[in-house]
C-alpha cells in the first residue's frame, strides 16, 4: 500500500435521518479499502431537534462508533461551511454524504450536497444516493408549557410598556421619529434575548408598528396616517425590528452554546491538568469521577481493573442518590463484560439494554484499566459523549503512566535490595573470614607448637581467640536481631527495670578494649525505673559503647549520662573522640552504612549496630539522635519512659 493511501482521512456526516446508517456503512467500507482514519461529524445548529430525532441521532452515533469511527461535533447554522472548515483543519481527504432522490425545493434552493461540492476544493465528496424518503416525519406537537408562556408574555408586555413610555417621553421632548423607532427596535432586541422562541420577536415587531402609528403619527390616537410615506416607514420599521430581533435571538443561542462549549472544554483541560499532578491510582479515579460529574451532573461508579477482573467499586453519587440499585449483580456482570471486551454496554447501547447504567471502558488503545458506570435515563449528547470519552482516555493514560512509574520504582527497589544483599553477603564473608582465620591460626599453633610457647605467649593466644569469638557472637546477635526486625518477628517484653542495672549489665558485654578507655556512668538517681525490654536495651548500650570504643583513640573518655526529664529518662552516650562528619551523620543509622574513617581496631563493620539501636528505640516509642560533643566528639541521645520508685517507710 502506498504512502498516500496510508494518509487517507474519511469523514462521514451524521444526521437523524433513518438512512444515515447506510451512509455510515458505505463510509466504513471505504475506510477498510483505503486503510484510512475514520471520523463521523455531527453539526449542531440552533434548531432544536425533536425527541424522535435525538433518539435516531444517538442510534446513528452508536452505529458509527461500532464501525470504529471517532465521533466529533461542531456548532453552526451553516452546515456545509462547518463541514468544510472541519475537513480543512483536520486534513480530511474524502467526505461521504447522503442525498435523497425525493424531489423537493432543490431546484430553487441549493442543497447541502450542492454547497459541499461547490466549497470542497481538493477534498473528494462521495454522494451515496438513497431511494427512501428521508424527509423527517411530521413532528408531534409538544405540550405547551403554560408557565413559561405566561412568563414570556409578561416579559414582552413589560419591555414593550417601558419602551412605549420612553418613546412617549422622547416625543414630548421633541425627538425625531427615527429616535423613537430606535427605542422600539432596542425593545424588540431585548425581548428576543430574554424570551424563548421567535414568535415573540415577530409579534412584537408587528405591535410596535401599530403602536407607533397610533401614538406618534397624524392623526394621533387613530390607526390612520395622512402622510404618503408612512406605509413605507411602517414596512421598514417592521422588517428592521424583525431582522434585529431574529439576529438578537440567534446571538443569544450562539452565546449560550459557546458558553456550554467553553465549560465542557474547560472540564477537559482541567482534567488534563489535575491528572498530571495525581500521585496515586485512587486520586486518578477521584479526579476522573468528579470531572464526569461536572460534565453530566450524574452519579459515577468506577471499577479499577486488577489481574484481568474489576475490583471493588468506587462510588461517587450525585445529589445523595441511593447507590444500591446500581451495585447489583447484573450491573456488575455488565461491567465485567466491558472490562473483558473493552467495549461500551448497558443503557442506550446495543448490548445489555436492560441495564440502568451506561458502562464505558477506561482504556488506551486496546489496554483497559477499568470501567466507568453512569446511571442515565436518556442518551448522552454526541458532543458531551466526545468529551466524556476524552476524559476516560486521559484518565487511562494517567493510570498507565502511574503503573509504569510504580513498576519502575519497584524494579529500582528490587535492584537496590539485591545490591544491598550482595554487599551484605560480601561484608559478612569478609568479617567472618577475618576472625575465623585468626581463631584457626591460633588454634593450629596451639595444637602443633604449644610446647614451644611460654605461658605469656599462650595467654596472649588464648586472649586473641576469646576476643575474636566474642566479636563473632556480637555479630551474630546483631544479624539475628536485624533479621527479626525485617521479618516483623521482634516482640517486646516490657517490664520496669532500673536503668543503672541495665547499663552495668551492658558494660559486662562490651569489647574488652574498654580497659583502654575511660568509661564513666553519671546518674542523677540510682533508683530510676524505665519501661523497656531489658534484653534489647542491653544490646543498645553495648552497641553504642562498642561504637565509641571502635572509633575513638586509646585513652578517650566515654561517658554515659542518665538524667531525669519529667516523665522520661534522658540517656546520653558521649565521647571525646574525633567526632562524626555532617555527611556521615545523615547515614549513621542506615543499615550496612560504613563510616569513611578507619576503625580503631582496623576491622570492617557491617554497619548494623546503630541501625539496630534506632529500630529498638523506635519500637519503644522514642527516637535516637546524634549530635556533636563540643569541642570534639560525638553524642548519641534518646529518651525512655520512666516510673517513680516508691519506697516503703
Amino acid at each position: 500500500m502506498d504512502k498516500k493511501e496510508m494518509n487517507e482521512h474519511i469523514l462521514v456526516c451524521l444526521s437523524p435521518s433513518p438512512s444515515n446508517t447506510k451512509i455510515i456503512e458505505a463510509a466504513s467500507k471505504m475506510v477498510e479499502a483505503f486503510n484510512a482514519n475514520f471520523t463521523a461529524l455531527y453539526v449542531r445548529t440552533t434548531k432544536e431537534p425533536s425527541k424522535e430525532d435525538r433518539q435516531r441521532l444517538n442510534d446513528n452515533v452508536k452505529f458509527a462508533q461500532d464501525r470504529g469511527a471517532t465521533i466529533e461535533s461542531v456548532f453552526g447554522d451553516d452546515v456545509a461551511y462547518q463541514i468544510i472548515e472541519y475537513s480543512r483543519l483536520s486534513h480530511v481527504t474524502k467526505i461521504v454524504v447522503g442525498k435523497s432522490r425525493v424531489k423537493g425545493l432543490s431546484n430553487i434552493k441549493p442543497t447541502l450536497v450542492d454547497k459541499l461540492i461547490a466549497q470542497a476544493g481538493n477534498v473528494d465528496v462521495y454522494i451515496i444516493p438513497d431511494t427512501e424518503d428521508t424527509r423527517p416525519a411530521p413532528k408531534e406537537k409538544e405540550p405547551i408549557d403554560l408557565n413559561a408562556l405566561k412568563k414570556d408574555l409578561l416579559k414582552s408586555f413589560v419591555i414593550l410598556s417601558i419602551t412605549t413610555l420612553i418613546s412617549y417621553l422622547f416625543f414630548e421632548i421633541g425627538f425625531a421619529d427615527s429616535s423613537i423607532m430606535m427605542v422600539y427596535i432596542l425593545g424588540v432586541m431585548i425581548i428576543a434575548m430574554i424570551t424563548q422562541g421567535k414568535a415573540y420577536s415577530l409579534i412584537t415587531s408587528a405591535l410596535i408598528v401599530v403602536i407607533f402609528n397610533f401614538l406618534f403619527t397624524e392623526p394621533r390616537f387613530t390607526l390612520k396616517a395622512y402622510a404618503s410615506e408612512y406605509p413605507v416607514t411602517f414596512l421598514v420599521m417592521f422588517f428592521a425590528a424583525l431582522i434585529t430581533g431574529t439576529l438578537a435571538g440567534k446571538l443569544k443561542d450562539f452565546a449560550s452554546e459557546s458558553t456550554r462549549n467553553s465549560y465542557r472544554t474547560k472540564i477537559l483541560f482541567d482534567t488534563n491538568q489535575l491528572l498530571q499532578n495525581s500521585t496515586s491510582s485512587e486520586e486518578i479515579v477521584t479526579i476522573m469521577a468528579k470531572q464526569i460529574q461536572k460534565l453530566l451532573s450524574k452519579s459515577v461508579i468506577v471499577y479499577v481493573k486488577e489481574n484481568g477482573k474489576i475490583g471493588r467499586p468506587y462510588v461517587f453519587m450525585y445529589n445523595k442518590e441511593d447507590p444500591s440499585k446500581y451495585l447489583n449483580d447484573h450491573e456488575f456482570k455488565v461491567a465485567q463484560w466491558v472490562c473483558e471486551h473493552n467495549k461500551q454496554a448497558g443503557a442506550f447501547t446495543v448490548r445489555f439494554t436492560d441495564s440502568s447504567c451506561l458502562h464505558l471502558s477506561i482504556r488506551v488503545n486496546q489496554q483497559g484499566y477499568g470501567v466507568v458506570s453512569i446511571p442515565i435515563d436518556e442518551p448522552i449528547e454526541p458532543f458531551e459523549n466526545s468529551i466524556l470519552l476524552s476524559i476516560l482516555g486521559e484518565s487511562a493514560l494517567a493510570m498507565e503512566n502511574y503503573r509504569n512509574i510504580k513498576d519502575k520504582e519497584e524494579s529500582i527497589i528490587l535492584a537496590e535490595n539485591e545490591r544491598t544483599r550482595a554487599n551484605m553477603l560480601r561484608s559478612i564473608s569478609h568479617d567472618l573470614r577475618t576472625p575465623l582465620t585468626s581463631i584457626l591460626g591460633n588454634a593450629s599453633n596451639l595444637l602443633s607448637n604449644a610446647h614451644l610457647f611460654d605461658e605469656k605467649t599462650k595467654s596472649q593466644i588464648y586472649l586473641d581467640i576469646y576476643d575474636e569469638s566474642w566479636w563473632l557472637i556480637n555479630l551474630v546477635e546483631n544479624l539475628l536481631s536485624v533479621t527479626k526486625i525485617e521479618d516483623g518477628d521482634m516482640h517486646l517484653n516490657f517490664s520496669y527495670e532500673l536503668i543503672n542495672e541495665i547499663v552495668e549489665e551492658a558494660l559486662k558485654h562490651v569489647d574488652r578494649h574498654k580497659i583502654e578507655h575511660k568509661i564513666s556512668i553519671h546518674s542523677e538517681d540510682d533508683l530510676m525505673l524505665v519501661k523497656v525490654d531489658s534484653r534489647l536495651m542491653v544490646q543498645v548500650f553495648v552497641n553504642l559503647i562498642d561504637n565509641a570504643i571502635k572509633y575513638t583513640p586509646k585513652g578517650s573518655h566515654i561517658d554515659v549520662f542518665i538524667l531525669k526529664k519529667e516523665e522520661e529518662v534522658l540517656i546520653r552516650v558521649q565521647d571525646d573522640g574525633p567526632g562524626i562528619s555532617d555527611e556521615d551523620k545523615e547515614h549513621v543509622f542506615e543499615r550496612y552504612y560504613q563510616k569513611a574513617n578507619t576503625l580503631a581496631d582496623s576491622r570492617r563493620s557491617l554497619g548494623l549496630g546503630l541501625a539496630l539501636c534506632r529500630s529498638i528505640i523506635n519500637a519503644h516509642g522514642h527516637e535516637i539522635v546524634v549530635k556533636d560533643n563540643v569541642p570534639h566528639g560525638t553524642i548519641f541521645e534518646f529518651t525512655l519512659s520512666s516510673k517513680e520508685v516508691v519506697l516503703d517507710a
